[in-house]
């Protein structure tokens, strides 16, 4: 498997997004090999590097994406708040 950056691996293990994953590694959270990281772009081989967060061993797990396709009706609204009520 190729090298992926550090917070990307933790974003696709379901630790948080992508943004908050790089903030848990400026602040020293997050472990790669039992070396702590503070750099963001780290990159790391998720086959042989043992990563922890808050002392917990990330499991690599390989998900498969599903991908649901939704129609929606004409004239309805998909929105948290709607603009025009």
């Amino acid at each position: 498997m190729e090298e992926i950056r550090l917070q990307k691996y933790l974003a696709n293990q379901g630790i948080a997004s992508r943004r908050a994953c790089e903030e848990y590694i400026i602040n020293g959270l997050v472990q790669v090999n039992g070396k702590t990281i503070y750099e963001l772009g780290t990159k790391i081989d998720p086959e042989k590097d043992i990563v922890t967060f808050k002392g917990m061993t990330v499991k690599n797990v390989n998900r498969d994406k599903v991908y649901i396709l939704l129609n929606k009706p004409i004239g309805y609204v998909t929105t948290a708040k709607d603009q025009f009520r």
